[in-house]
Parts: C-alpha cells; sequence; structure tokens
C-alpha cells in the first residue's frame, strides 16, 4: 500500500528496506482500509519511519517500543537534526508515531468503544456478568455500570455470599446514597437486586433477601417529559448543510430520531444489513438486544440513500453511520448521537430544555403523536415499550384533553 502515497520506487524500496519496513506497508495499509487522506496518511507513515529510525540508531529493540520509548522520542522531537525529518511540527510527528506504536501494539480503537475497568474483576463479578449476557442480554455499558457498585458489596461480604445479610444489604445502599442523585441511588438498587437474583439462581444466596434491599422514594409520573414543539424539530432537521458529507449524515441522524423515535443508542447499533430497501423497513436492536421492524418513510429513507450512496466513506465497516474524519469507523457511543443533535439545536437557535439532546426528539414524537389523536398503545409500539406503564407518562402532555376531564376545586375557585 506504499505505492498509494509515493510515487518513486527509489523513496518505497527506502522504507521496505529499512527498519520495520514490511511493518510499516502493512501499517500504510490499514490507514488506507480506514479512509486517511493521502496528505495525513503520507504524514503518519513519515513518522513511523522517524520513530523506527531512532530506535534504531539508539541500539533499542524494535521490541522495546513502548509508551516509555514513545515519551522519549516526543522530548527528542524538541531538538530533532534527524536528516530528512526536520519538516513536520513535534505534535504531529508524535501524533502519528503513537498511531504507529498502537498498531504495533494491536490495541487499535475498537469500532464501538466500550469502557474498561483497569483493576482485576473479583470471579464473583464475573460469573454474574456472564449470567447476565447470557440470560437477559445485558449489554457491556450497563454490566460496566452495575460494575461500580457491586465491587463494593462483593469487597464487603470477601466474595463469599453466605454473609451476605438484610442489616448489610440495607446498609450498603444507604452509605452509597450518601452524597449522590436519585440515578445513581436507582443504579445501586437496580444493580444489588439484580445480583442477589444471580445468587439465588445459583443456589448461593437466600430467596428471602430480595426484599431487604430498600426502595428509593421517587415519583416517575411527578414531572411532565420534555420535548420540543414540531416547528422546532423541523428548524433543527433543516438547518444541515445537505451539501456536505456530515450535513447528510446528521440528517439522516435527525429523521430516523424525530420521525421513528429511536435512541441514540439504535443509531450507533445500526447496520447496513439491517434495511431492506424492498420491504421498507429498518430492523433496530434495542435495550436487552430486542430485535423490532418499524416502517421507513419515504422522507426517511430517502435520507438514508443520499447519505450511503453519495456520503458515507467507503470502509469495511458495516455500521451504517460513520464518522466524518478518518479513521472512518463506527460512531463511539450514544454520546456522539447526542453531540450531533446539540450542534443541530445550537445551529437552529433551539433551547434545550432538558438533558439528553436525542432522547428529546423521542419525547417530541411521541408528544406529536398524542396531540394527533393517536393512543398510548400506538405510541409505545412505535417507541417498543414493553408495558403500557412506560408510555403512560405521555398522557400528562395532552394539557386540552386533561382539562376537559379536571373536577372542579373543591370549596371554589383554586388559588
Amino acid at each position: 500500500m506504499l505505492s498509494e502515497y509515493f510515487q518513486g520506487r527509489a523513496r518505497i524500496s527506502a522504507i521496505l528496506n529499512g527498519p520495520l519496513g514490511l511493518k510499516l506497508e502493512d501499517f500504510s495499509k490499514q490507514l488506507f482500509q480506514r479512509g486517511y487522506s493521502e496528505i495525513s496518511a503520507r504524514r503518519h507513515i513519515r513518522a513511523a519511519e522517524h520513530i523506527v529510525r531512532w530506535v534504531d540508531r539508539q541500539g533499542f529493540s524494535n521490541e522495546d517500543l513502548d509508551d516509555r520509548v514513545l515519551e522519549r522520542f516526543r522530548k527528542h522531537l524538541h531538538r530533532c537534526r534527524c536528516p530528512g525529518f526536520g519538516s513536520s511540527g513535534p505534535t504531529a510527528v508524535h501524533a502519528g508515531a503513537r498511531l504507529f506504536l498502537r498498531y504495533l501494539q494491536g490495541v487499535a480503537k475498537p469500532a464501538v468503544r466500550e469502557p474498561e475497568c483497569t483493576e482485576e474483576e473479583p470471579e464473583l463479578l464475573k460469573s454474574f456478568n456472564t449470567w447476565m449476557r447470557a440470560q437477559r442480554g445485558t449489554s457491556d455499558l450497563a454490566l460496566y455500570n452495575y460494575g461500580l457498585s457491586l465491587r463494593e458489596l462483593i469487597r464487603k461480604c470477601g466474595q463469599d455470599p453466605n454473609k451476605l445479610n438484610a442489616r448489610l444489604l440495607r446498609q450498603f445502599v444507604l452509605n452509597q446514597s450518601q452524597g449522590a442523585g436519585w440515578s445513581t441511588v436507582k443504579r445501586c438498587t437496580t444493580a444489588t437486586r439484580m445480583f442477589l437474583r444471580f445468587l439465588i439462581t445459583q443456589g448461593r444466596c437466600r430467596p428471602g433477601l430480595l426484599g431487604a434491599v430498600p426502595v428509593i422514594a421517587h415519583w416517575r409520573l411527578g414531572v411532565l417529559p420534555r420535548y420540543l414543539l414540531p416547528g422546532d424539530v423541523e428548524r433543527i432537521i433543516a438547518c444541515n448543510d445537505g451539501s456536505s458529507a456530515r450535513g447528510r449524515r446528521d440528517r439522516a441522524i435527525l429523521l430516523l430520531l424525530a420521525r421513528l423515535g429511536l435512541r441514540a443508542g439504535d443509531i450507533v447499533k445500526m447496520r447496513l444489513d439491517d434495511i431492506d430497501w424492498k420491504k421498507g423497513w429498518i430492523q433496530v436492536c434495542g435495550k436487552s438486544r430486542r430485535r423490532a421492524r418499524l416502517p421507513l418513510s419515504q422522507e426517511v429513507g430517502q435520507a438514508l440513500v443520499t447519505y450511503i450512496r453519495n456520503a458515507r466513506p467507503r470502509t469495511q465497516d458495516d455500521a451504517v453511520f460513520l464518522r466524518s474524519r478518518a479513521p472512518f469507523r463506527a460512531l463511539g457511543s450514544h454520546a456522539a448521537v447526542s453531540m450531533i443533535v446539540s450542534r443541530a439545536m445550537q445551529r437552529a437557535k433551539v433551547s434545550r430544555p432538558a438533558r439528553g439532546a436525542a432522547h428529546l426528539l423521542r419525547h417530541s414524537v411521541a408528544s406529536s403523536m398524542l396531540r394527533q389523536g393517536a393512543s398510548l398503545q400506538d405510541i409505545g409500539t412505535l417507541l417498543r415499550h414493553l408495558s403500557v406503564g412506560t408510555t403512560q407518562i405521555y398522557a400528562k402532555v395532552d394539557v386540552k384533553a386533561l382539562q376537559s376531564i379536571s373536577q372542579p376545586w373543591p370549596g371554589g375557585a383554586s388559588c
């Protein structure tokens, strides 16, 4: 692949015949597959060649290439007098050398990046994670969040579930709730209950302990769902530059969120094989890996076609939506989708009434359907809710309908 970036045979031969020549050839192939522009790829290959030759002159072995050597190379760049390597700035050279080092170590970032814990996981937690994946289809991200609480619980019981009792469980949850918000405490209690269910199925815990986990007070229907008015949603969709690759990608994402009520995670997980162009539907992998088919409207389908045919980078990655800059890989997480929506809202000068920009569009499509006369069952079907109780929160959005059934304030006019 060096021939894709260098024309002279002498230049290519110099690289191939130098230290780690074949590795540099494979590195250039990876850059090509990831969609780096010619100027960026040449800069990175030149930086990789620079550190390889510097290591060779320093008397190090190529096997010694690690982060410690990379740090010494960074310091060298500020006083570098290496012949033939003096045109690029230290920062750019260091970035290319670091990219080459990651390639050599085989730790290139995956298409979907999940948080990783640096400490060794307890065996009990590993068994719990395996059970949750097999029995409930729980994602690695959810298990990582559960582990934040469960590691402390396992430490308290010394990995011996027989030591768990009602007093220890109650005190554990109370300690975790000190100075924490409701969502953090809720995550702790949920993780604890799931952990106890796992232990019960394995015969390592008394079933009655489930009732020992305290319930956190929270009135789930106590607030109105935050949403955007239809006019604001249309302004957000229309503000994208249809002539740019990024604009076409963002428009397709916004339409999927605003018309089909998808979650940000659905966008990240979407693959090319999930779209059936002949039958006009799209397959979505939601929570707990539940799959559902949703119809593609002409507007959404056309936006997807425009992006995939004219703007999507050519790459071996089968994710529908990719980064707009090299390396071209799938969007990293749901946060990347929320950032796309947030930027679109800023361009459209639409104020955000709550956190979670992508989820605002999901709430907005449900609220709009309710105002147009759709039933809660219809809304729950589109949003893929398992229980109508989850959809009930949207009943409070239809203020006009609620006014028609509201009872007069007892004792006279309300204050």
